[in-house]
């Protein structure tokens, strides 16, 4: 399976967020993602939290990662 960078969703950027991958049109940090579910809050808060994503790219990389849980 490929990587995140065949997601529409997601972005990196040298010169953004220091290169981090970021939910594309954001300065929101991927990783801030999984951090905030592993410290228990739903996908819910972490929209309410970071009004910039959308809950399409939340779901294409949460997607995307059970598909590769699955493989």
């Amino acid at each position: 399976m490929k990587g995140w960078e065949t997601l529409d969703a997601i972005e990196r950027q040298p010169d953004k967020v220091s290169g981090a991958w970021v939910f594309r049109g954001t300065r929101v940090p991927v990783a801030a993602l999984f951090e905030n579910l592993r410290d228990g809050a739903t996908v819910d808060e972490f929209l309410e939290w970071f009004p910039p994503v959308q809950r399409s790219q939340v779901e294409a990389v949460l997607n995307y990662e059970l598909q590769k849980l699955a493989a």
